[in-house]
């Protein structure tokens, strides 16, 4: 073999892995250090923290509506205390740090700030993301505590502040992730995100004092959080898509010269939506599969990668489980020749062609949006198409049309020894967490200085009032000892509380063919029984009890259900279970149907009958869906609910027509 033969056979110089992180946080800040530490001592190369449902609506672990949350999805961090273990031996000088989180967004930054200065570390050198996007709170995760224009006001400080004094640090990810978790196509992935963005911008562009330089690195600040499912080429042409738009918009709308700054820059989580409970090693294959989308086009390659664990439909995955799930970014990045090549996409007619077609579209339904105000006066247009997509991928779903292996096709199989021993394939925080939060934080408050803490509140309500940047008044008062609640009542005393749409009313019903016609036929005539059984219209009150703001199942159910005959009472989330039974009673309903995905329905639901009890109401029937163990699911129908259902349980004609049944038995 010649000397140049070799040397064309010899390796390339490989490009610099992605950012590789495992999104992470449960029970104590304490537990989730050490899962921190273990997770980075196996390689992964930076942090992506989950925080709990109370930390990221504003309330304190003894909040009436934090009762059941804490710990369950994430780490609750009430105070400066909580976010020092947290972060206890990780310099965070050195670590690369993303946080999800957004309504108190400003007030996160500001613990982790004031740690970071505790450690001794410089503000300008901190490295990281916080989520901050509040506008897909009202469209999909529901995780807002104010209205939209408050909202933004609070993402624009964040940006603001950050640019000048943490200038490494991406103040926003302008998050399409959670639209496709709620059935977005691509094109409205693509369109909605950047109405988003156009929204931040504007509200960046008009404050005082941003010349032309200031704003062109706000905009070369700004990251996007996408998501990947397994159409995995319709997903790298919708990601080169998003590369075009927002080259587009910074050139055309904001007149941004320096191309540095308009580069398209994004972490991504692939699809959980897709994750099944049925046969779920099959989700093996699906996340690596989704992973190819987000890695293969280098032009379009994200900068961080976070990988959801097989087991995510079940409940909180466990250390073996993030091992594997960061194992399969390592073998990619490590292993294959994917970082010696050029983009391989470059020249390939069929990802230009449809990458055009994304595009195109993308750009139509943004200029939707954006002639009906931008996206803040357009949250309920757009909340009402996600519905409506996310109701017709349940039909393709339901009719076969889009198959799912194991779900709705290929459906026999064997015991899956992934799951088998006694955790049943999860783990689970323990419930005594919540207890220990809550004495954590009375000691914290006990131990800390009363008068420090009462100016520092002060000084954060003039800031709110006076409308000057929230960021140095909240470091104050994180350094003063404030807590998590302390901090939002105080905005909330200026600005009030806000209840977003459903979505639901507003959303047409398909004309179903096939099987899926008789089985809403069918789910028809259940109804109709059931009406003749009470005497009148059959009333179901869909509930969401606690903080869990994912409410595209109870959506999708209070739309179907509507569309079979009965009259539908939702109100959207965040409800007590005091809120759901007196609404019952009121309402004089004659079934109930609570969604929760949050893990807290062992202490949330017994309530709810417990209080009916309490109302002699205990002969309206209960029914719950979500993700639910096995075990837990025998323990709610013992306790007294009519029916439990999860994620396998896809065909909800059959759901509604079980429920109808139910009535007036």
């Amino acid at each position: 073999m010649s000397d140049r033969e070799q040397s064309d056979l010899r390796a390339p110089a490989r490009d610099r892995p992605w950012l590789m992180r495992t999104y992470s946080g449960h029970s104590s800040a304490k537990a989730s250090n050490e899962l921190y530490r273990s997770n980075l001592a196996k390689g992964q190369t930076g942090l992506s923290v989950a925080f709990d449902l109370p930390t990221q609506t504003g309330y304190d672990a003894d909040h009436v509506l934090a009762r059941g949350e804490v710990g369950k999805v994430g780490v609750p961090v009430c105070s400066i205390d909580d976010m020092r273990t947290l972060f206890d031996g990780i310099p965070l000088d050195e670590m690369n740090t993303s946080m999800t989180i957004n309504a108190t967004a400003a007030w996160l930054l500001a613990l982790y700030i004031a740690v970071a200065e505790e450690q001794g570390a410089d503000r300008a050198d901190l490295k990281g993301t916080v989520q901050n996007d509040i506008i897909k709170e009202y469209l999909s995760r529901g995780t807002y505590v104010f209205g939209p224009a408050e909202s933004l006001r609070l993402t624009g400080d964040v940006i603001t502040f950050a640019v000048r004094e943490v200038p490494s640090w991406n103040p926003i990810n302008i998050c399409s992730y959670h639209l496709q978790e709620v059935g977005a196509t691509p094109v409205q992935e693509v369109a909605f995100a950047m109405a988003t963005a156009t929204a931040v911008l504007d509200e960046i562009k008009g404050r005082p004092g941003m010349d032309d330089d200031t704003f062109s690195r706000v905009f070369g600040r700004i990251s996007f959080f996408v998501n990947a499912g397994i159409r995995f080429v319709d997903e790298i042409a919708k990601l080169r898509a998003m590369g075009q738009l927002w080259d587009e918009l910074g050139r055309e709308r904001y007149g941004v010269e320096d191309p540095r700054h308009r580069r398209f820059r994004y972490g991504v989580q692939v699809n959980s939506l897709g994750l099944t409970e049925a046969q779920p090693e099959n989700n093996i294959t699906r996340i690596v599969l989704e992973m190819l989308a987000v890695t293969l086009s280098k032009s379009a390659r994200a900068r961080a990668v976070q990988l959801p664990a097989w087991n995510e439909a079940l409940g909180l995955p466990r250390p073996w489980d993030q091992q594997l799930a960061l194992r399969m970014q390592q073998i990619l990045a490590y292993e294959t020749d994917l970082l010696e090549h050029e983009d391989v996409f470059d020249g390939s007619h069929v990802m230009e062609a449809r990458t055009t077609v994304i595009a195109d579209a993308a750009r139509e339904e943004y200029r939707r949006v954006i002639d009906m105000g931008g996206s803040v006066e357009a949250v309920e247009y757009m909340k009402a198409e996600l519905v409506r997509s996310n109701a017709e991928r349940m039909r393709r779903v339901e009719s076969g049309e889009q198959v799912v292996v194991g779900v709705n096709r290929f459906t026999e199989s064997e015991p899956s020894p992934l799951m088998a021993g006694g955790d049943g394939g999860i783990m689970k925080v323990d419930p005594a967490s919540e207890a220990e939060q809550v004495e954590r934080l009375e000691a914290f408050r006990a131990e800390r200085d009363a008068a420090a803490v009462d100016a520092a509140l002060a000084e954060l309500r003039r800031a709110v009032a006076e409308g000057d940047n929230v960021m140095p008044a909240s470091i104050a008062a994180a350094k003063a000892g404030v807590t998590t609640g302390e901090w939002t009542e105080a905005l909330r005393e200026e600005w009030g509380t806000y209840r977003g749409p459903t979505g639901v009313t507003a959303a047409a019903a398909h004309s179903p063919a096939g099987d899926r016609a008789a089985a809403l036929e069918a789910a028809r005539e259940a109804v109709r029984r059931a009406e003749e059984r009470v005497g009148g219209k059959v009333r179901l009150l869909v509930g969401k009890p606690g903080l869990d703001g994912h409410s595209s199942g109870a959506e999708q159910i209070a739309v179907r259900a509507r569309d079979a005959g009965f009259e539908v009472i939702y109100e959207g989330i965040r409800l007590t279970p005091a809120q759901i039974v007196r609404a019952a009673v009121d309402e004089d309903v004659h079934l109930i149907g609570l969604s929760i995905l949050s893990g807290s329905h062992g202490e949330l639901i017994p309530e709810v009958l417990e209080r009916l009890a309490a109302e002699d109401a205990a002969d309206i029937p209960v029914v719950v869906g979500g993700i639910i163990p096995a075990e837990d699911a025998v323990a709610l129908r013992e306790a007294g609910v009519a029916a439990v259902y999860t994620p396998k349980d896809f065909e909800v004609s059959r759901l509604i027509e079980e429920m109808a049944d139910l009535v007036g038995r």
